[in-house]
Order: structure tokens, then C-alpha cells, then sequence
């Protein structure tokens, strides 16, 4: 790198503390408000919840650039047009967060006329001079265009880039020309996908080797996963972007508090595609307050109407159930002490067994006794997987499925964070994985199609919407890289839900974008582009809607540790 890429690079960063200065003293204003007695008081924030979402929003929109000039800076010799990327998106970040914190400022305790004398003085001024000009936005998609491809330098090596080209393949070869079809016809995802999938390995990219999968025993790597999703996504997000995600989410469960049997017996299958699995979380009465739920578990033993052994009846209802259908195992989290005053310490986990059904909608009576009713939630997209309302009937289910066994009594809730964490960065890479297919589609249109004698990537506007819609996804890239090293290394639970906070705001807009360059043909149907966008939608919904992640996570827990870091320093 140049003595004045290093200069600029140490510019940026300078003006990201800056601002990370104000969001700090901003998060300190609300710890204040919410200090009662001496303590912080967590409820308390529900009375300042807005100023709370967009600070939220802050620290990710400064997280992202950040990582992003640690990109560039160790990829920019091999393309330098990451460097110049860099820059430009840490100069619109820096707006962004800027006009956040102008437009809350006295909600988060800030002075406007400091953050006005802020844009008019240097570090930010100059920087924002050079790097901030619509010009350089321009010339990233001008690059695009001339291009032809998203690619840039991946950072992760050669065995990384090696499996992403092996994915790129499967899904342009199996998944992209089956795509549109599941889409329109909302059908189930075909055999050929899931065994295709299965014997490439994809099922076991979180699981250890000794128990089948391909992550290395001796230590976590989630980036492979996130490799591997992103390019499933590209595909297509119902159709194969997802089937990580719940053997990824069960297998981090029963890594964190399985025990060595059920690791021994589950995760193998698992890993092999054998055992396809489902997440049942979510109730018609709560969501994401997973301490709320109420999936009734009662212990039972002996042969009572017909039900043998000793286990767990499970009566109640679950929702928004995705792969229900089709799994062949449901992973519920349920309510093992009746007094619901305990919260989230009454929650225990099961694993659930039964047949795979196809369609719609299923009715399985179970030989031990009970059943389980399940019927798909028509969506606008998202189509192949199909999420299911369920219906639990004194459904038994033996000792041997709690997870954790005895020890695994009152632990759900601590299970299911474990299994979220890595579910909310692998769901950051289907973001990443739709705003890809989404900007390819764009740059292919744009060079195609003319407007007014001229091709649509000829003009200015369309070459800033491209560079723009290029770095974001980058960043969020990136982002979800670094994001997945913390979570090996024992740490990052925050931080992934403050990158899947960004990463899948920015596939809405990403796809947004696209379908505004296709013009009328992006909003028909049988324009690709027109399913990223309604499949993008979801993205901040699942796994933790935005507003859950923002004020009940991030916010909450920025707010909480205000007084432990060093005014400006990353998160």
C-alpha cells in the first residue's frame, strides 16, 4: 500500500471515531436515563426506544466501514479498486450516521451546533471533500460495467475461494434453472437439490469432523459456512440459500449442551443430509421474546392410553415453523416447568422425529402416541421451503430426545442462543448471497438494455446506484467475516445480530435497486430480479426481526456497557 492509501486509510478511520465519539456519549445519555438506584435498568429503555434503534443502526453503519478499510487494506495491491471502494463507503456511512445522530440529538443528549461545527472542521471536511463526491460512486460502477462481474479479491485464500467456485457451479448448474418454477408454483424444493447439496458436503459445514462434517476438530470455522450460503442464496434463497440454516442452528444447540450420545447419534446425520432438521421457536402469541413461550411439555413414564415409555407430552402450538414438511426432525423448544413466572429458566429442548411429508400440509399420528399437525403459511415469497403452522396433540416424545438429558432441563433458552447466533451471521450470508444475484442481474440489464439511444449503464445515475450496491455488498461481506472469526474464537454473540442488522437492510435495498434498473420488467414476474426483492423482505424478519435485534440486543447491551469502553474505540 502507497504512503497515501496509508494516510487516507488513517484519515477514515479518524473520522469514524469522531462519530463513534457521539454515539458513544449518546449511548451514555440513555445509560443515564436508565440508571436506577445505581444500576441499570433494562425496562427502562422502552421509554426511549426510537433514539435507541437508530443508534442501534450507528454502531453497525460504523462497524461496516471499518471493516472495510481492513479489507482493502490487505487485498488492495492485489485489485485497487478496493481502496477506492473503501473510502467511498466509509465517506457515505459517515453521512449517514451523521444525519441519524442530527436528527436525534436531543433524545440522545447531543449538542446540534456540535455536530453542525463537526461537518465544517477537519478530520471529517476533508475527507468527505475527496471521498464523498457522488464522482467516486460513479467511477465504481463505471469499473462495474466494464467488468462485467461482482468479483473482488475474497481475502479468505485459496481453499476458501475453491469451495465458493465449486457452490457458484452447483447453483448456476441445479438450483438457478428451478428457481423461477418453485418460485411462481410455490412447490417443495426437489430431491435433486437437497441430495445435491447433501453430497457436496453442505449440510456438515458447522459440524467437527469426528462427527462427519467438514469443520476442523481442533478448532470452529464458520467462514466455510458462510461461503457455501452465500452462494446457495445466489441460487436462490428459498430454494437452497437456506438449507444450512437449520442444521447449522441444531448442531451448534447440540454442540453447546447435547450430550455425548445424542452428539454421537445426531450429528452425523445431520451432517450427511440423512437427517433433515426444523426450528420450532416461535408461537401465534410470541416471537422473538423467546422467554415467553408456552409449548407445554409434561413428564410422563410407564404405558398410559397407549403411549409407552417414559418421556414428555408436548401440547400446544408453534408457527412460522420453516421445512416443517419436510424435515425429518423438528427441534422445539418447550416449557418443562409450568411456572411461567420463570421465564426463560422453564424452557428445555427437544428433538421431535417424524417422517418427511411433502406439500403443504401434513397429519402425522404418532405410534407412540399423539400427533402433530402441520400447514403452510402462504407467503409473497421465500417459496420452496414453506413455514408451518404446527399443532401438538400429546405428542410423546422419549428421554432420550431432551437435549442435554436430565442436565438439559431449563436450559432451551441458552441452547437456542447458541444456535442463533451462528444462524443470524449464516443469515447474513444469504443477504449477501441475494444482493450478489441481484447485482448481476442489474449490470447484465443495464449493458443490455437502451434508454433514450444510450445504455442504461451509460448514465451517471446508474453508475452511482451500481457502485453503491456494489460496496454494500462487500461490507456486509466482509462484515459477516469478521463477525464469524468472533463467534469461533468464543465470542461475537452481539455483534452477529448487529451484522445481520445490516447486512439484511442492505438486501432490501440492494434488491430494490436492481429492480428499479430493470424498469416494467423488473416488476414482472418472470423477471428474476422481482424474486430477490420479495425473498430479500424477509430477511429482517427472521432469526430476530430488526426492532428485536436493535432495542432488545445492540442498543441494550451498547447502552448497558456505555461506561466500559474508550470514547471512539470499535466495538
Amino acid at each position: 500500500m502507497t504512503s497515501i492509501q496509508s494516510s487516507q486509510f488513517t484519515l477514515a478511520a479518524e473520522c469514524l471515531a469522531v462519530l463513534r465519539t457521539e454515539v458513544d456519549m449518546g449511548l451514555l445519555h440513555l445509560n443515564g436515563l436508565c440508571t436506577v438506584g445505581g444500576r441499570f435498568a433494562a425496562s427502562q429503555l422502552d421509554a426511549h426506544q426510537k433514539v435507541s434503534y437508530e443508534l442501534a443502526f450507528c454502531a453497525a453503519e460504523l462497524e461496516a466501514p471499518a471493516i472495510m478499510l481492513k479489507y482493502a487494506d490487505k487485498v488492495g495491491a492485489e485489485d485497487k479498486l478496493t481502496v477506492q471502494m473503501a473510502l467511498a463507503f466509509c465517506a457515505e456511512n459517515l453521512r449517514a450516521v451523521w444525519q441519524r445522530l442530527l436528527a436525534h440529538s436531543a433524545e440522545a443528549g447531543l449538542s446540534n451546533r456540535r455536530l453542525l461545527d463537526l461537518m465544517g472542521s477537519e478530520p471529517l471536511a476533508g475527507f468527505l471533500a475527496e471521498h464523498g463526491d457522488v464522482s467516486q460512486f460513479a467511477a465504481i460502477g463505471a469499473e462495474l460495467m466494464a467488468r462485467g462481474n461482482v468479483r473482488l479479491p475474497s481475502g479468505l485464500g485459496e481453499e476458501k475461494d475453491m469451495i465458493q467456485d465449486s457452490f457458484a457451479r452447483f447453483a448456476e448448474q441445479v438450483v438457478m434453472p428451478q428457481a423461477e418454477h418453485i418460485h411462481r408454483c410455490d412447490t417443495d424444493i426437489p430431491d435433486e437439490i437437497i441430495e445435491g447439496a447433501a453430497e457436496m458436503g453442505c449440510f456438515g459445514t458447522c459440524i467437527p469432523e469426528r462427527f462427519g462434517g467438514l469443520m476442523p476438530d481442533e478448532r470452529h470455522d464458520s467462514i466455510g459456512m458462510l461461503v457455501v450460503t452465500e452462494e446457495l442464496s445466489r441460487g436462490s434463497l428459498g430454494a437452497a440459500g437456506s438449507l444450512i440454516t437449520r442444521p447449522e442452528i441444531a448442531a451448534r444447540a447440540l454442540l453447546t449442551g447435547g450430550t455425548e450420545e445424542q452428539k454421537a447419534v445426531w450429528l452425523p446425520q445431520l451432517a450427511a443430509g440423512e437427517k433433515l432438521a426444523a426450528i420450532a421457536i416461535t408461537e401465534p402469541d410470541y416471537g422473538s421474546n423467546v422467554a415467553g413461550l408456552t409449548l407445554k411439555a409434561t413428564k410422563t413414564s410407564g404405558k398410559v392410553d397407549g403411549k409407552t415409555g417414559s418421556g414428555w407430552l408436548l401440547n400446544g402450538a408453534k408457527t412460522w415453523c420453516t421445512f416443517a414438511g419436510k424435515a425429518d426432525v423438528v427441534v422445539a423448544i418447550a416449557r418443562t416447568d409450568p411456572d411461567q413466572s420463570l421465564g426463560h429458566r422453564g424452557l428445555s429442548m427437544f428433538l421431535v422425529e417424524k417422517p418427511r411429508f411433502a406439500g403443504h400440509e401434513f397429519n402425522f399420528i404418532n405410534p407412540n402416541g399423539g400427533q402433530l399437525n402441520g400447514k403452510a403459511i402462504p407467503t409473497i415469497g421465500y417459496r420452496g421451503m414453506h413455514s408451518f403452522d404446527l399443532s401438538f396433540e400429546d405428542f410423546f416424545v422419549p428421554d432420550s430426545h431432551l437435549v442435554g438429558g436430565p442436565e438439559g432441563l431449563g436450559q432451551g433458552f441458552y441452547l437456542t442462543m447458541a444456535g442463533l447466533s451462528g444462524g443470524r451471521i449464516q443469515t447474513s450470508a444469504r443477504a449477501c448471497g441475494v444482493m450478489k444475484a441481484a447485482l448481476e442481474r442489474a449490470v447484465s440489464y443495464a449493458g443490455d438494455r437502451k434508454v433514450f439511444d444510450a445504455p442504461v449503464g451509460d448514465y451517471q445515475l446508474t453508475q452511482v446506484k451500481l457502485g453503491r450496491m456494489w460496496a454494500a455488498l462487500i461490507a456486509s461481506r466482509q462484515f459477516s467475516y469478521a463477525v464469524a472469526r468472533m463467534l469461533d474464537d468464543g465470542a461475537g454473540k452481539m455483534e452477529a445480530s448487529l451484522v445481520k442488522l445490516f447486512s439484511c437492510r442492505a438486501a432490501e435495498w440492494v434488491t430494490r435497486e436492481a429492480l428499479q434498473i430493470h424498469g416494467g420488467m423488473g416488476y414482472a414476474e418472470e423477471s428474476d430480479v422481482s424474486r430477490y426483492f420479495v425473498d430479500a423482505r424477509v430477511l429482517s424478519i427472521f432469526e430476530g426481526a430488526e426492532e428485536t435485534l436493535a432495542l432488545k440486543v445492540i442498543s441494550r447491551e451498547l447502552i448497558a456497557n456505555a461506561g466500559n469502553r474508550n470514547p471512539g474505540e470499535n466495538i
